[in-house]
């Protein structure tokens, strides 16, 4: 529910349902399933909790209130298959600007039955979050909202206003205001705390900004008139200021200026008073200024704001001020400054447009890299079958001098071309093969989700303001990169190397499955770390699979071991999990499961079979020795550096 038309909020009377912290099966005499509470609470009980969150008006109770919630669920017995405990959870991760955590916590939730209310929640939680960037919807996805939107309808659900929330901010992102206005009328007609002053008051706000949009200025008018005076009516001093910043727009597009200025001072002084001054107002109150021709302060207070901005620590920065600066300064007849400003607005406009060049420039790189591959297979295979077509004429050949004249010798010399030809086949053969190898390898060692969510997850301990643990976060992430791009030029590392490798990568992971596992990292005491050496990302994949499918969805803490050891002069790896095994995969994760052992088989073959040496690997569910998990034990030649 984090979107732009939805407030979250709890009033003072819910505290007393904080009592309703688990749910379990209970079965009627007809025999239908129906969830309740321990305390004898129904779900929709429940879900009529979540929905009267709207009605607080603040953000400081909320986030107790949240904290309280999921520090009594935590100590829940069960409390995994709690749908509300997931719930809770991932609102105190989203509190704290952990996306990933958070959607991965939502993820969790599973209702009693398909497509009831707990579905339906799961559901518009999901894609209110994949939204939540801002930019333009895809039809895909707005068609999974109407989906949701026609099964609330059909259920008659007291959810179908969150979907009628989601889908006029759909059409908000996608530039038809019209719609937005239409389907925000229909989300506070639908609202079952439509007559609650805190939610009327919003949604006066939040129809005044769609009017703005469209350019309707007598609706403007009415909305702003309707939200000023329910401001009064709650109380609510940042409401009521934030009525007058809206007056200033109305003012300017009446032409009166001066009343414009009055207005946004009104509300500026207001934000700084309450220590709430950002960039916007400032630019707000310039451009006010600018309108009503005091270009001296416009362009103080357009400078103050640029100074704000380049506080935030996300670096990116908007060009709107500079675009007022530099009319501005022209207005003025200061054409000098006019030029400074647009040449910081030409540099902002590069330095924003650099991060989305390199994404898409990374992206295109990639595909080049593999059609490279491909190509050079491609010509691999052609070589092959034109060496197959002269062995088959050396074989005619053969046969003609052996009929004619000189078999003895002839067949000497052309069965030693056969040889030749043969051997250069072999070779490119396995060429081929290493080829292959090194395309697959390729796709397997950067996953570009894992890097996107890392990336995003990134973003938002920036944003919260935890530096230390932002640092170590990007500490940990361009170490493994840099690892990763190193090793793929090698063909074998150190045990030292692989073991900081998968440091890396483990703890991106733990921070972004917040206390979903733990890990060790053992070597015998016989084996040198330094020396002794092993073929790269040889253990990710399955480390990987144990994380992303192992520890997905069990209701205790993951716990992976991994440990280096000599056995029979060999060096014998074991990646053992008290993950949900072998059994409760689903056929996806099999089949990637199954690419990755081909894929390690056909290394083996590579590095160490075609030499005679004996190298396998053995993958087992725990279920059978009365345990959960996956053991895989992989055993290779010794090699020294």
């Amino acid at each position: 529910m984090n979107n732009f038309f939805r407030y979250r909020f709890i009033p003072v009377f819910m505290l007393s349902m904080l009592c309703l912290v688990s749910c379990r099966q209970k079965t009627d005499e007809t025999g239908a399933g129906q969830s309740v509470s321990a305390s004898g609470q129904s779900t929709a009980d429940l879900i009529s909790f979540i929905v009267s969150l709207d009605t607080l008006k603040g953000s400081r109770k909320l986030r107790l209130i949240i904290n309280q919630q999921d520090s009594i669920l935590s100590l829940t017995p069960g409390k995994e298959k709690n749908p509300f405990y997931h719930y809770f959870r991932a609102r105190k991760f989203s509190l704290q600007k952990k996306k990933d955590s958070a959607l991965a916590a939502y993820q969790q939730m599973k209702g009693y039955h398909k497509n009831d209310d707990i579905e339906l929640l799961k559901e518009n939680l999901i894609i209110s979050y994949t939204i939540a960037n801002g930019s333009m919807v895809e039809a895909t996805l707005m068609n999974r909202i109407l989906s949701g939107l026609k099964i609330a309808e059909t259920q008659k659900s007291c959810l179908t206003f969150f979907y009628y929330d989601l889908i006029a901010q759909a059409y908000y992102q996608n530039n038809n205001g019209q719609k937005s206005l239409e389907y925000a009328a229909k989300y506070f007609a639908a609202n079952p705390y439509k007559n609650h002053p805190v939610i009327k008051q919003r949604y006066f706000d939040i129809s005044f900004l769609l009017a703005s949009r469209l350019g309707d200025l007598s609706k403007m008018l009415y909305y702003n008139n309707q939200a000023r005076i329910l401001a009064v009516d709650i109380k609510d001093s940042l409401a009521l200021a934030r009525t007058y910043d809206n007056q200033a727009q109305i003012y300017s597009k009446q032409g009166k200026t001066d009343k414009a200025v009055d207005c946004s001072r009104i509300y500026f002084r207001f934000l700084k008073k309450t220590d709430n001054l950002n960039d916007i107002a400032y630019n707000n109150l310039a451009t006010a200024f600018i309108q009503n021709g005091e270009l001296d302060s416009a362009i103080f207070y357009y400078r103050a704001g640029i100074e704000m901005e380049k506080k935030d620590p996300s670096g990116k920065r908007k060009t709107t001020p500079y675009l007022g600066l530099m009319d501005a300064y022209k207005f003025k007849g200061d054409y000098r400054s006019a030029l400074a400003a647009a040449d910081s607005l030409y540099k902002t406009e590069i330095k924003n447009n650099k991060a989305i060049e390199a994404a898409k420039i990374a992206e295109l790189h990639e595909k080049y890299e593999v059609e490279k591959k491909d190509r050079s297979i491609n010509d691999l295979n052609s070589r092959n079958k034109l060496n197959e077509k002269l062995i088959n004429q050396q074989r005619w050949l053969l046969f003609m001098v052996m009929v004619v004249s000189l078999a003895a010798v002839s067949l000497f010399i052309i069965s030693y071309r056969q040889l030749r030809l043969k051997d250069k086949n072999k070779l490119l053969a396995a060429d081929n093969q290493r080829l292959i190898m090194e395309q697959k390898l390729l796709q397997v060692q950067l996953n570009p989700h894992f890097i996107f969510n890392a990336i995003s997850n990134l973003q938002g301990l920036i944003s919260s303001g935890n530096t230390s643990e932002s640092v170590r976060y990007l500490k940990s992430f361009s170490g493994l990169l840099r690892s990763i791009l190193e090793q793929n030029r090698k063909d074998f590392i150190s045990i030292d190397e692989e073991i900081s490798s998968l440091n890396n990568y483990l703890l991106l992971q733990q921070m972004r499955y917040a206390d979903t596992f733990t890990y060790q990292i053992s070597v015998s005491e016989e084996i040198d770390a330094q020396d002794i050496l092993i073929p790269p990302m040889l253990i990710q994949p399955f480390i990987e699979n144990s994380i992303e499918h192992g520890f997905r969805n069990i209701p205790y803490k993951g716990l992976l071991k991994i440990s280096f050891e000599k056995q029979a002069n060999q060096l014998e790896i074991t990646i053992d999990d008290n993950g949900c095994g072998l059994d409760n995969k689903a056929s996806g994760n099999q089949q990637k499961q199954s690419l990755a052992q081909a894929i390690l088989t056909e290394r083996f073959d590579a590095l160490f079979c075609r030499y005679s040496q004996n190298a396998s690997f053995n993958m087992t569910g725990k279920k059978g020795m009365g345990e959960s998990g996956v053991l895989v034990i992989i055993n290779i030649p010794i090699i020294n550096d």
